[in-house]
Formats: structure tokens, sequence, C-alpha cells
């Protein structure tokens, strides 16, 4: 089987409803659908959080990071982790949590390097989306942290299926964006219940078109995407003149500029992408 029957195998199962996800994904997908129930409460919240190590030990990471801990006052439980950074922070860190299992059962050694650096990527593009939505685009800085951590989540999917498929990941950026992001992404992103406007922002940064200042939710998000400082190391979206042309992105907001925006906020980003790795 050829690199493109490939895809559009695994895109035939995707779209059948037929995805290979871990037990442990299943597990904290039923945890975030309780997160979720209007009728959970904090106290609830925090029972069901520590149930699952790694989505606590995220928590109580996120409350303490400089975006979330302007006190200074460290927490030191899950409980009022919990009462400090809200469900919707919750849904993000969940969402971070199926994602790294996604990747658990890899196993080849260059396989499991690229899932390390997409997670990498993922989680700068996540803290500069909150950031930029918060400061810049005036939207809401939770759903966009929560779209740069799902944004790639169809990579991690196929990474988890590349064993069964030698060869996926060796052919050209274009293939993989329109048969294995495009196709199998949508169907992993629906399968996690993505938000309607998340799925049109993550399908805006597929298309590669922005506004700057960045509108909406889909320009923060290629925003983001264009200024972390790691690749995806499934394709390079322009190669590294785009990495270069970032560099020099600047613009002008109310008395500031992006680039001193982003300086002052560089504590910011860098405790937020450390909370989630």
């Amino acid at each position: 089987m050829d690199r493109l029957e490939a895809y559009k195998s695994i895109a035939a199962q995707a779209s059948r409803g037929e995805l290979s996800f871990p037990t442990n994904v299943d597990a904290t997908l039923k945890l975030q659908r309780a997160l979720n129930d209007p009728d959970c409460h904090a106290d609830a919240a925090a029972r069901l959080v520590q149930a699952e190590p790694l989505l606590a030990a995220r928590t109580v990471a996120i409350a303490n990071s400089v975006a979330y801990n302007r006190s200074g006052n460290e927490v030191t439980n899950v409980r009022t982790a919990v009462q400090r950074v809200g469900f919707r922070t919750l849904n993000a860190l969940g969402a971070s949590v199926i994602v790294r299992q996604l990747g658990s059962k890899i196993t080849e050694p260059s396989l499991r390097d690229k899932a390390n650096q997409l997670w990498q990527h993922s989680a700068h593009v996540a803290a500069l989306s909150q950031v930029i939505a918060r400061r810049v685009a005036h939207l809401d800085p939770e759903t966009a942290m929560f779209a740069g951590i799902v944004h790639e989540v169809g990579g991690f999917y196929m990474l988890s299926r590349a064993d069964e498929f030698p060869g996926l990941f060796d052919g050209e950026a274009d293939e993989w964006i329109e048969h294995g992001e495009q196709m199998v992404g949508r169907c992993v992103l629906q399968r996690l219940g993505v938000p309607a406007p998340v799925m049109a922002a993550i399908e805006a940064l597929w298309v590669g078109m922005r506004a700057l200042p960045p509108e909406t939710l889909g320009d923060t998000l290629l925003l983001a995407n264009d200024l972390a400082p790691v690749p995806s190391p499934l394709y390079e979206r322009a190669g590294a003149t785009s990495r270069q042309a970032a560099a020099t992105i600047d613009f002008v907001i109310g008395d500031g500029t992006l680039n001193s925006i982003l300086e002052e906020s560089a504590a910011e980003v860098s405790s937020l992408t450390s909370a989630l790795m």
C-alpha cells in the first residue's frame, strides 16, 4: 500500500467512526464529559481530576503559572487549583491529556521523537494563542488555548497508526495536509467533541489565510502557529522562509505593538508552555 492509499484508508476508517484510540483516551473522554456536565460543581470536579494523575498535575501547574497566579500565592492541592483555573481551562487541560495519550502507544524511536516535538509545538501554540487572544484579538483566552492544544490532534492520531503503514510521513507536505491533516484530523476532532467555533478556527489554519491584526479565533491560531519557536515536525507550511517572516511580524495594537506585547507577556507564555509540557 502506497502512502496516498494509506492516508485514504485511515481517513475512510475515521469517517466510519472506526478510530483506534488507546484505552486511557476513552477513560479521559468520559472524565471530560463529566466535567462538562452543568451540574458538576467544583468539589465534584476536583475529585474527578484527582482520579487522573496527569490531569491533576497539569491543573496544579497551570494554576501556579504566571497567567493564572497573578497574586503570587502558590496552590498545592487540586481543589484550590480547580477553583482558580475554572471549568473552561479544565476542559483545555483534559484535551491536553488526551492528545498526549494518543502518543502513548508509539514505540518506534523516530516516531516518538516526532510526537514529542509535535507536543512541544502544540504547547507553544496554545500558550501564544492564549496571550494573543487576551491581549491582541480580545477573544476568549481559554477557548484559544484549547484550540492551540488540539490543532494538531490529527497528526498525533496518524503518528499512533504509523507503525501499521511504513513510510506514512515520507511524502510531500501537500499530501499530508489534504489527506492526513484535513480528512483524518476533522474526524478525530469530531470524535473528541470539539465545539464548532474551534473546528472552524482549525480549518482556517489548514487554509492558511489570516487577517492582521487578528480578528477571529482562526486568525489568532494561525498567528500563534507562525510565531511558535518549535515547528511542527510533520510538515513546514511554507518552509524556513515562513519562520523567518514570522519573526518580522509586527503591528500596532492600541498604544503598543505586537512585539512589545509579546515581550511583556514572555513570562506568561513561558510559564504556560512549561505547565502544559
